[in-house]
């Protein structure tokens, strides 16, 4: 029989295996986008400047952002539940009532937190958010000035201020 320690042992492994794999794939989002945004570049340098093609940016961008941070979320709030939820009733069960999972809060009160995450937070809205909007920036500089193309882009300006918003709204820049 499985006592009530062991569940939450177990418990345990499988979220954490769970965040794991959800830090990997976060993480490589970021590189998925940089070599997005090197493709659509390449694609319009090659194209003698056919400055359209900076209209892909955007959109594929805020999709992997978003992505990005649906799973930067996810991984946060395993952590969440992990210090708020498994650890005081596994604390419950050790008979000296020790702490459980220390790490899991320990790493929260570095005194370098709040300093990484406002990097993060501008790494997250430059790769995001930035970037994208540079190339619309360029577009309506420099590109043909067509109506569908213009309204294309400002609706990718609505999408990309959507995402900005969010990526600061879940920066997480508190202790």
């Amino acid at each position: 029989m499985i006592d009530t320690g062991q569940l939450l042992l177990a418990e345990y492994d499988q979220i954490k295996q769970e965040q794991r794999a959800r830090i990997g794939f976060r993480d490589n989002l970021i590189y998925a986008t940089l070599g997005v945004m090197a493709a659509v570049i390449g694609s319009t340098l090659a194209r003698d400047g056919q400055l359209e093609l900076l209209l892909l940016l955007p959109p594929l961008s805020v999709t992997l952002g978003w992505t990005y941070l649906a799973n930067d979320e996810k991984i946060s709030a395993i952590g969440r539940y992990v210090r708020d939820e498994l650890a005081p009733r596994l604390k419950d069960l050790t008979p000296e009532g020790g702490e459980v999972f220390g790490w899991e809060s320990a790493h929260r009160r570095d005194a370098h937190r709040r300093s990484r995450k406002r990097i993060q937070l501008a790494v997250d809205l430059l790769t995001f958010c930035a970037a994208p909007l540079a190339s619309l920036t360029v577009f309506w500089l420099l590109g043909p000035a067509q109506w569908p193309l213009l309204a294309v882009s400002l609706a990718e300006t609505a999408m990309l201020a959507g995402l900005t918003v969010q990526v600061v709204r879940y920066a997480d820049l508190g202790g």
